[in-house]
C-alpha cells in the first residue's frame, strides 16, 4: 500500500531533465514577443522621435488632437502650429502625429 523509500528517491533523482524541458515553452513565448510586440513598437518609438527632431518652419502637421495647421515657430519642447489664418496654437512637440508636406530647403545658387 505505501511506496517504498527506496522506490520513492529513485523517481525524484529523474525530474531534473524535465524542469529545463518545462522552461522551454515559456522561453520561446518570450521570444516571440519580443519579434512581434517589442521590436516593431521600439521601431516606431525611434521613427517618431526622429520625425519630431526633423520638424521645422513650414512644414504642415496632424497633432493628436486632430488639428492640421502649419508649423510657424520650432523651440526646444514645443512648436507653434498656424491652425488658421491669424489663428496660432502651441503644441508640445512629442504631440505631433505625423508631417504631411515637408518643406525643402532652396537650392543654394552655384
Amino acid at each position: 500500500m505505501f511506496v517504498t523509500p527506496a522506490y520513492a528517491q529513485a523517481a525524484g533523482g529523474a525530474g531534473g531533465a524535465g524542469a529545463i524541458a518545462q522552461f522551454i515553452p515559456l522561453i520561446l513565448i518570450f521570444v516571440i514577443m519580443y519579434f512581434l510586440i517589442l521590436r516593431p513598437q521600439q521601431k516606431r518609438m525611434k521613427d517618431h522621435r526622429n520625425m519630431v527632431s526633423a520638424l521645422k518652419r513650414g512644414d504642415q502637421v496632424v497633432t493628436q488632437g486632430g488639428l492640421i495647421g502649419k508649423v510657424t515657430d520650432v523651440k526646444d519642447d514645443e512648436i507653434t502650429v498656424e491652425i488658421a489664418q491669424g489663428v496660432k496654437v502651441r503644441v508640445v512637440r512629442a504631440t505631433i502625429a505625423q508631417v504631411v508636406t515637408q518643406t525643402t530647403p532652396a537650392a543654394a545658387n552655384s
